[in-house]
C-alpha cells in the first residue's frame, strides 16, 4: 500500500505547477485522499479474500475426515468474513462526507492515517490467523480467535466510518 506522503514526492511537473492555481491545490489534494483511501480499501479487502482461501483449504479435510461437528463454526466465519469484505468493498470511494473538504485540518488527516494504518495491521494479523488455520492442533481455540479478529475488525471499521463523518 502506497503511503500519501510518498505520492507527493512522485508529483510530475505538470501537477506541481497546477498546484499553484488558485483553488486546484484543494482539488488535488481531495483526489490524492480519494485515491489513497480507494487504494488502501482495496489493499483491505485483496488481503482478506486471499486469506479466505486457507477456511476452504481447512473446511474440506474436516469433511473428508467425519469431523463434521467444527463446519458450522467453519461457516459462520466464512460468512462474516464475507460480511466485512462486502463493507470494505462497498464503502463509497473517498467517503464524500470527509474528502470533499479542501482544507482537512491536519490532526484529523493524522488520526484518520494512523487509524488506517493500524487497520491494515490488523487485517494482516488477522489474515495470518486464517492462512495458520488448516495447520492448527488446535481448530476450536482458532476458529474462536478468528471470531474476537473479526469482531474487533468490525468494530474498528465502523470506528473508521465515524471518524470519516466526524462522529469520534
Amino acid at each position: 500500500m502506497p503511503e500519501p506522503i510518498k505520492h507527493t514526492e512522485k508529483r510530475n511537473l505538470v501537477e506541481s505547477i497546477l498546484r499553484y492555481i488558485p483553488g486546484f491545490r484543494g482539488y488535488l489534494e481531495k483526489e490524492y485522499r480519494r485515491d489513497a483511501d480507494a487504494l488502501q480499501r482495496q489493499w483491505l479487502s485483496d488481503r482478506l479474500k486471499r486469506a479466505k482461501r486457507s477456511i476452504d483449504q481447512f473446511a474440506r479435510p474436516l469433511a473428508d475426515a467425519g469431523k463434521i461437528d467444527l463446519l458450522p463454526e467453519v461457516d459462520r466465519i466464512r460468512g462474516r468474513l464475507d460480511t466485512i469484505i462486502a463493507r470494505i468493498d462497498g464503502a463509497m470511494r473517498g467517503y464524500s462526507g470527509f474528502f470533499d473538504l479542501v482544507g482537512v485540518k491536519e490532526d484529523l488527516l493524522d488520526r484518520v492515517y494512523q487509524h488506517d494504518l493500524q487497520l491494515m495491521q490488523d487485517v494482516d494479523a488477522l489474515a495470518d490467523t486464517i492462512e495458520q488455520l488448516p495447520q492448527s492442533d488446535d481448530p476450536a481455540g482458532k476458529l474462536a480467535e478468528l471470531h474476537a479478529g473479526l469482531d474487533d475488525l468490525n468494530e474498528k471499521w465502523d470506528q473508521r466510518a465515524d471518524l470519516l463523518a466526524g462522529l469520534e
